[in-house]
């Protein structure tokens, strides 16, 4: 994060120190008071967190002077969002998810230290056979490394052979944290449908070059299937592809140019 003087006679100071690119953590500064309309110099600054490596999420905290200013709250497995403060206090509300926690309301009182969850506002979902998530990396055709995530059922067995469901949409493992909910959709497979099921889901990243968006497709997405197949509890005779709008096309491609897959659907 940068503080840039407009009269230009200063020159741009990145007041947390490159940490966020160095660390391959994405920092964005949050505004907690919707009548805030600029940062005082003694404002402590409430900033969110994203890993591009373990994709985990947080918050830090930014003091705008002192010896270390950029300190660490909270980074962890989960999705965060919806974060409020009090109006005089350092006391937050947030939402804290991932693909097996529903989206509850969490409350902290000393920056992170401890926290309390308020809500429990999905029970039902202990009723079911849900699902884990993991991330799964390969090279592609290219020799380019590439990532995804996996959506394996809550009763998965290594002994047993399941079929596949492959979505794509550009690039999709910022999500291994991620909540979704199970809904009907016009267009794009429900991930926790499928997997309570006894699907196995995988989302390939598809990585773009300039003017070759099916052959990148191609090169992202059967490469990291073949590489999927690989594994024992992989039924490779029951794969098959899904996509919407512009993974819509590239499913029409595909089916061009590899006979993998069992079944495929373009959606919209």
């Amino acid at each position: 994060i940068w503080k840039i003087d407009t009269k230009g006679e200063k020159k741009p100071e990145n007041f947390t120190g490159h940490a966020g690119r160095n660390d391959s953590i994405r920092l964005r500064y949050v505004n907690t008071d919707p009548e805030k309309r600029f940062i005082k110099p003694n404002d402590l600054l409430l900033l969110s967190a994203f890993d591009h490596i373990t994709k985990q999420s947080g918050y830090y905290t930014l003091a705008q002077k002192g010896r270390n200013p950029l300190k660490k709250r909270t980074m962890d497995a989960f999705s965060f969002s919806s974060v409020t403060k009090a109006k005089d206090k350092e006391v937050y509300a947030f939402q804290k998810s991932n693909f097996h926690t529903s989206p509850d309301l969490h409350v902290t009182h000393n920056l992170w230290q401890s926290t309390e969850k308020l809500t429990d506002i999905n029970p039902q979902m202990r009723d079911y056979n849900w699902g884990t998530a993991e991330l799964f990396s390969w090279s592609s055709f290219t020799g380019k490394p590439h990532q995804g995530i996996v959506y394996k059922p809550e009763n998965f067995d290594p002994a047993k052979k399941y079929p596949v469901m492959i979505y794509f949409y550009e690039q999709h493992s910022d999500n291994l944290y991620s909540y979704f909910a199970p809904a009907p959709s016009r267009s794009t497979i429900n991930i926790p449908f499928f997997v309570s099921r006894g699907y196995v889901v995988f989302t390939p990243d598809i990585h773009y070059t300039t003017g070759q968006p099916g052959m990148d497709a191609y090169n992202s997405v059967v490469a990291g299937a073949e590489a999927l197949a690989e594994n024992s509890w992989v039924d490779k005779e029951n794969m098959a592809i899904q996509g919407q709008s512009w993974g819509g096309y590239q499913v029409a491609y595909l089916v061009t140019r590899t006979d993998m897959f069992k079944a495929a659907g373009a959606g919209a």
